[in-house]
């Protein structure tokens, strides 16, 4: 997730100057995460800390840390990070990284899931910040403390941690640099005459790095710190030596020199908060669902006989009989089968430890059920891949990391400007509440479709040929492009297709709708814009999982939960959509307009399919149609609506029914 990065070097090494070396490092890992940066300086008589809520590109521009580079004297270590803020909010400026937890100065890449369950379980140590990372370096302290080494230090707290982790630590009372990763995001090289050694969190950007630094670096190997191992530095002796975070794997490192540095820490002042929107109201649970009371459809819509599809489900028509257009047209999803599933891979499949595919994971169910299958079911080494728009949910991430981490698979996230994002975001929303209309709902999520332009990025980068997404074929969400007046495109393969002139038909639509509606002619447009061509212009050169294999919901919910302890969302029984932070609301609309949400299509694709009976699916919808509103209150909460959620409410309540009823 975050981005962290660092070198030991010697007096005579070709990186110093630092200021230069130090930014590009910040450059080239800031796309891991934007919206916080930092560093420390490790020299005979301080550790001295710089960081600031800001971007890192913005950070290496600022007085104070060019003046702090200038005048660190003789520094034999440095460590930086870009964050991508998870627990611990970043206006809070000892949440950001480098986390000082007394005498270790650390950064962290990653999340730790069971990180309050650890602090309760070590009453005798002291939490001073929010952020997850800190109980990492309040464990190693803890353990150097109680007489272990630093490779048990490390092995030690490794044992306790849930979710994934790969830090850098640097001491003050010891002049060591620690290294070590359950998911394997450390890359590293040393020059050839000794005086260097520089990480980063992915191979890319070490090899970019070292690119750039040919006469320095060129001859060096990239050395992958893989997951489960760990390495420790001394800038004296200049000795690298590995340990794997198992109980007693690797010897106690040789001693290093004690120090007595004091830590200074030059963090930049908190930022001012802005002030709270009026979506961050509290909410009253029970008198909103008063107000707004879930209505049940059974009874209310007429329904196909077979599957489950409403009559205002976009191009639908019944037979005689009762049977919809849909069921009437239905082609089943035929699967290639776990044979050739097992051919195709084959011919990428490495046995020297490198990565031999990418694959898209957003923190659902499918692909982190997809990245289990790759990894223990085909036995291949893939590495995931985040994009993180911004409705990325705090859920979502975790169940990334804690995924990633038990399989010790990498993760590469690419974030966005997570706060510009969410302002495009705020001003489509109030552009749709100023006249709302279901076919330009999707707008909401346009900044999402960047997603398939970053995976072939990330293909290209790790050097692997095959890709792969984690597409549920019943999945079809067509409605959402039918109350655009774009009738439904099949594609046996992938979900996210349309045709030639479906697509100009959309654009034509979204243009009349810009038109007719000036409050989408915003900053967003751009972006719109962009999502348009990466979501339906662009190739998308990958393999789509569950052409492959059958998407069997019990046993990947059973998977998920019981293996790797898959964490659910506290206003739904339901493991889909939970990691989307706009599923709520935009269901929410849907279904009070239209009488009808994805769980519709969804479950009438099963039934379609033979995964589920007609009267299962209508139990199901009872179930997971109902109002998420503390979801909803969120979502409004994170892009700063200036508007309550009970007023929002209101508007949509307003819209006229498409279901004849006005409940």
């Amino acid at each position: 997730m975050c981005g962290i990065f660092g070198a030991v070097i010697t007096s005579d090494s070709r990186l110093r100057p630092l200021e230069k070396a130090a930014a590009r490092l910040f450059t080239l890992s800031e796309s891991r995460g934007k919206e916080a940066a930092g560093i420390a300086l490790a020299g005979d008589r301080a550790l001295s800390v710089y960081k600031a809520a800001i971007p890192a590109s913005e950070m290496i521009r600022r007085r104070g840390y060019r003046a702090l580079l200038r005048e660190a004297g003789e520094v034999s270590a440095f460590i930086g990070h870009s964050r991508l803020v998870t627990d611990g909010d970043r206006e809070v400026n000892k949440n950001n990284q480098p986390v000082i937890a007394d005498s270790v100065i650390g950064i962290h890449n990653g999340i730790i899931v069971n990180h309050a369950a650890l602090w309760a379980g070590h009453p005798d140590l002291h939490r001073h910040y929010e952020v997850d990372s800190e109980i990492i370096f309040a464990l190693v302290r803890d353990q150097l403390a109680r007489g272990a080494g630093l490779t048990e230090a490390a092995q030690r707290t490794f044992a306790e941690l849930q979710g994934a982790a790969s830090i850098a630590a640097l001491f003050e009372d010891r002049d060591q640099l620690l290294l070590a990763t359950n998911t394997g995001s450390l890359y590293y090289r040393v020059s050839v005459d000794g005086s260097t050694f520089v990480f980063a969190s992915e191979r890319w950007i070490m090899d970019r790095f070292a690119d750039e630094h040919a006469a320095l670096l060129g001859d060096a190997e990239t050395v992958h710190i893989r997951a489960g191992e760990g390495a420790i530095i001394d800038p004296q002796t200049r000795s690298l030596e590995r340990f794997t975070l198992a109980a007693g794997g690797g010897g106690h490192p040789s001693a290093t020199r004690a120090t007595r540095r004091k830590i200074v820490d030059h963090a930049e002042p908190d930022p001012p908060r802005p002030p709270p929107p009026r979506s961050s109201t509290a909410i009253d649970l029970v008198q909103l669902e008063q107000r707004f009371p879930y209505v049940s459809m059974r009874g209310r819509l007429r329904r196909c006989v077979r599957c489950v599809l409403p009559e205002t489900m976009p191009f639908v028509d019944f037979d005689t009989d009762g049977v919809c257009s849909y069921c009437r047209n239905h082609q089943p999803i035929h699967v290639r089968g776990h044979e050739a599933l097992e051919a195709l891979v084959a011919t990428y499949r490495r046995t020297d430890g490198r990565p031999d595919c990418i694959v898209g994971v957003s923190g659902g169910r499918d692909s982190m059920y997809g990245l289990h299958y790759l990894k223990t079911v085909l036995g291949m080494n893939p590495v995931a891949y985040t994009y993180d728009w911004g409705m990325v949910t705090d859920l979502a991430r975790r169940n990334v990391s804690r995924i990633c981490g038990q399989l010790g698979v990498e993760h590469i996230l690419v974030s966005a400007d997570i706060p510009r994002k969410r302002e495009y975001i705020r001003k489509n929303v109030e552009a749709w509440l100023a006249k709302p209309s279901l076919g330009t709902v999707p707008l909401f999520m346009a900044g999402d479709k960047a997603y398939f332009h970053f995976l072939a990025k990330g293909r290209e980068q790790l050097g692997v040929e095959l890709s792969f997404m984690c597409e549920n074929l019943l999945e079809r969400t067509d409605f959402k492009t039918g109350f655009a007046g774009v009738a439904p495109f099949h594609d046996e393969n992938h979900v996210y297709t349309q045709s030639l002139g479906n697509k100009v038909a959309l654009a034509a639509f979204y243009a009349k709708q810009f038109a007719t509606n000036p409050r989408y002619l915003n900053a967003s447009m751009l972006d719109t814009a962009k999502a348009f061509a990466f979501y339906y212009l662009i190739d998308r050169d990958y393999h789509n999982l569950y052409s492959f294999i059958d998407w069997d919901e019990p046993t990947i919910e059973r998977t998920l939960i019981d293996i790797y302890g898959f964490e659910l969302a506290t206003d739904t029984t339901s493991t889909w959509r939970i990691g989307d932070g706009t599923a709520a609301f935009y269901n929410y609309i849907y279904y009070a307009v239209a009488g009808m949400t994805e769980h519709d299509t969804f479950r009438s694709n099963q039934i379609r399919n033979g995964a589920m009976t007609r009267d299962r699916a209508l139990d199901l919808l009872d179930l997971y149609n109902r109002p998420r509103f503390p979801s909803i209150h969120e979502y409004l909460q994170t892009i700063r609506l200036e508007r309550s959620l009970e007023e929002v409410l209101e508007i949509i309540a307003r819209v006229p029914k498409r279901w004849g009823v006005d409940g």
